[in-house]
C-alpha cells in the first residue's frame, strides 16, 4: 500500500492531519476560528520518510529545540517533534501504510465533525477543508483549534464574555493573528504596538513584547534591555503623535494587568473616550495602580525584580478624583463633565 504521513497533536487539539506526497500544506492557528494566521509551510516525502518545514510566520517555529527562523526550510523525521508559536504546540511525525488504519488507532482517533470554512490569507475568499472538496487544491491550509462551527464574524464588545480582554494571554495571540481586527501600528523583532480596543482617552496605544511574559512580577533582571526598548518605542510614538504639543501623555504599566500579558500603555491625559465608564476605569490610570515606566526599570535595574504592594487592587475602590486638581467627583458623567474644563482649547 503507498505511504502516507500524518502530522499528529500532541495536546490533542485537534485531528491528525495528513501531508500528502510532495504537495505543499500550510500549516496555521484559529485561535477565535474568525482568524487565521500562516505559521509553516510543510511538504512530505513519503517515499524517503522525511517532511521539509519552512517558517513562514514571525513566531518562532523550531524542530526540536532548535529554532527554524522565518524564511528558513529545515529537515524533520519520524522521533523529531516539531514545536508551533512559541513552542506552544508540539507536533509529531508519524508514517503508515494505511490511512485508515492509521486513525483508527487509539493515539490517533477523533471524532468526525463537520469542517469549518476558513478565509485564505489576504484575499478574503472562502476555502473548504479539502476533505469536502471535490478537486484537491495544490496547498491544503489547517487550522490549529477545535472543530466546532464558526461564530459570526463580528467584533465582541467590551463585555462580551467569549472573546474579552481579560482572557489574556488569548486575546494577545488574536493581536498577532489578527491585524485587521487589531491593528498594528509598528512592530519589530521585539515588540508590537497596537492602538487599545477600547481607548480609555484619545490616544491609547499597548507596547507588547513578542516574548511571553506573564505579568509585572515575572519580569527580572535580563528584561531590563526590552523594557527600555519598549520605553523608546512609546516615546517614538508621541513622536508621531499629531497632538502631542498640546496633551500630556504617561507611559506605564497596571500592577495587576487585566491582560495576562506584559504591555506598556501610551495614554494622552484627557481621558476623553466612551470607553472610559466606571470607577475602575479612572484608578487603573490615575492612581499608584499605574506604575510609570521608568520605575519600574529602575526597580529592575536596583532590585532585579518588581515589587507588588499588598492591597493594590484597593486603590481601584477609591473615590473619583480628578487627577489634575483633584477634587473629587460623585460619578464618571460628572467627572467626565469637569475633565473638559482641563482640556487644551
Amino acid at each position: 500500500m503507498p505511504v502516507c504521513c500524518l502530522l499528529v497533536s500532541e495536546d490533542d487539539s485537534h485531528k491528525p492531519i495528513q501531508l500528502h506526497h510532495q504537495r505543499s500544506v500550510t500549516l496555521g492557528r484559529g485561535q477565535k476560528k474568525m482568524f487565521f494566521f500562516l505559521a509553516v509551510e510543510l511538504r512530505a516525502d513519503c517515499s524517503r520518510g522525511f517532511i521539509s518545514v519552512k517558517q513562514l510566520g514571525v513566531n518562532p517555529t523550531s524542530v526540536d529545540n532548535v529554532v527554524v527562523g522565518k524564511g528558513n526550510q529545515v529537515i524533520i523525521k519520524p522521533g523529531q517533534r516539531l514545536y508551533m508559536v512559541n513552542q506552544q504546540y508540539p507536533y509529531r511525525v508519524k508514517f503508515t501504510e494505511d490511512t485508515s488504519t492509521a486513525r483508527s488507532a487509539a493515539d490517533l482517533s477523533k471524532p468526525s465533525k463537520r469542517p469549518h470554512q476558513m478565509s485564505s490569507e489576504g484575499n478574503g475568499e472562502k476555502i473548504k477543508s479539502p476533505a469536502n472538496t471535490t478537486s484537491t487544491p495544490h496547498t491544503d491550509h489547517h487550522r490549529i483549534s477545535d472543530d466546532s462551527p464558526p461564530p459570526k464574524k463580528t467584533l465582541p464588545s467590551e463585555s462580551d464574555k467569549s472573546v474579552n480582554w481579560s482572557k489574556g494571554i488569548n486575546y494577545f495571540k488574536n493581536i498577532l493573528i489578527a491585524p485587521n481586527f487589531y491593528p498594528q501600528v509598528y512592530k519589530d523583532d521585539q515588540v508590537v504596538v497596537i492602538k487599545d480596543k477600547y481607548p480609555k482617552a484619545q490616544y491609547h496605544w499597548l507596547v507588547l513584547p513578542w516574548d511571553s511574559i506573564s505579568s509585572l512580577k515575572a519580569l527580572r533582571s535580563e528584561h531590563v534591555e526590552l523594557l527600555k526598548h519598549m520605553q523608546r518605542v512609546g516615546d517614538q510614538m508621541l513622536q508621531q503623535c499629531p497632538d502631542a504639543h498640546k496633551l500630556s501623555f504617561r507611559l506605564g504599566y497596571h500592577t495587576i494587568p487585566s491582560m495576562s500579558h506584559v504591555h506598556l500603555h501610551v495614554i494622552s491625559q484627557d481621558f476623553d473616550s466612551p470607553c472610559l465608564k466606571n470607577k475602575k476605569h479612572w484608578n487603573s490610570f490615575t492612581t499608584d495602580y499605574f506604575v510609570e515606566s521608568r520605575d519600574v526599570i529602575a526597580m529592575l535595574e536596583h532590585d532585579g525584580k518588581v515589587t507588588v504592594k499588598e492591597g493594590t487592587s484597593e486603590l481601584l475602590k477609591l473615590p473619583l478624583r480628578c487627577h489634575v486638581c483633584h477634587k473629587e467627583q460623585p460619578t464618571i458623567p460628572k467627572l467626565k463633565e469637569h475633565l473638559k474644563a482641563h482640556l487644551p482649547s
